[in-house]
Formats: structure tokens, C-alpha cells, sequence
């Protein structure tokens, strides 16, 4: 077993502490950074840096930076779902790290859309009816998998299409 246990701290995040979502820093007993080649294999994480070793996930809506010595989560209901969160990675890391005889390390990230390229494909009318201040911040959401082709009202059906083909090529996970 690599990583034993950890010490977590909850906090608000300082740069708008009104919001309703906590975010988890856990600090690592052990060093996993020589298991993380591993653990983004399994994974498929979206961003994997060499130097120094993190890898980042996007999972269940949250954001999951693992570093070294420490692991970052953002967007947590309470306490308990951190604790949910931060067994799963122990599970995960220990099981990649139990099978790196097996596991072809990956070094890295997954693909991700372009931005733009989704801009192109949307009416770019700023109507707001998405709910968001412009068509560029919707893009910028749907890049990150947090909307998808349906959510854009002013596209007709087979605009939303193609703006669901392009997104096809691309890996989101819920």
C-alpha cells in the first residue's frame, strides 16, 4: 500500500466566501508522485504535468488535482463528500500503484475541445437565454462538459448536432 493516509482541510473559497461549495485540500502522509503515470492511465485524466508530476481530473462535477503530497477538490457539497471523494482516490492511487506491473504509465492528458471551435458552431447572439452573460462564457462551459448541445436554446436541431458530433471525439466524464 502506497498512500497509508492523509489530513484534510475544508475551507470556503477565500475569493468568494459566499459560496455554497467547499473545497478539500488533503495533505498526503505519503508521496504518490511516482503513481501517478499510473493512476492517469487508469483514470484518463484530462491533464497530466510532467514536471512537477499532477494530474488532473474532472469527475462527478468536481475538479481533482493530485500533486505529490497532496490532493485538491473543489466543488463539494459538505465534509462527508469529501470523505467519499478522498477514499475513492486512497482505493484508486493504491490500486494503480498495486498494478504498475500490468498498467502502461501515461504521461499524458486527454484532448479536450477547443473553445472556439465550439463558439463556431453556436448563433453567437448573446441572447442569454442559457442562462449564461454570452455565447463565449456557454462555450467555455461546454468545453468543460458542464453544458452540453441541448442547453443552448437558439440552436436549431441540426446545428445541435453538429455541435454534438464535434463533441463526440472528446472524453467528459459526469
Amino acid at each position: 500500500m502506497l498512500l497509508e493516509g492523509y489530513r484534510k482541510e475544508i475551507f470556503r473559497p477565500e475569493c468568494n466566501p459566499g459560496f455554497q461549495s467547499l473545497h478539500c485540500i488533503a495533505h498526503l502522509d505519503e508521496d504518490v508522485g511516482q503513481a501517478l503515470p499510473y493512476l492517469n492511465a487508469v483514470l484518463v485524466g484530462f491533464d497530466y504535468i510532467f514536471d512537477p508530476p499532477t494530474v488532473t481530473f474532472k469527475t462527478h462535477g468536481k475538479l481533482i488535482t493530485i500533486y505529490p503530497r497532496k490532493i485538491a477538490v473543489n466543488a463539494l457539497k459538505d465534509e462527508e463528500e469529501a470523505d467519499k471523494i478522498m477514499e475513492w482516490l486512497k482505493k484508486e492511487i493504491n490500486e494503480a500503484w498495486d498494478n504498475r506491473d500490468t498498467i502502461e504509465p501515461s504521461f499524458a492528458g486527454n484532448p479536450r475541445p477547443v473553445v472556439l471551435e465550439i463558439l463556431k458552431l453556436l448563433p453567437k447572439t448573446n441572447c442569454r437565454e442559457c442562462g449564461q452573460p454570452t455565447c463565449l462564457v456557454f462555450s467555455t462551459l461546454v468545453a468543460d462538459g458542464a453544458k452540453g448541445a441541448e442547453d443552448c436554446p437558439e440552436l436549431d436541431d441540426q446545428e445541435k448536432q453538429e455541435l454534438q458530433k464535434y463533441l463526440s471525439g472528446f472524453r467528459f466524464d459526469s
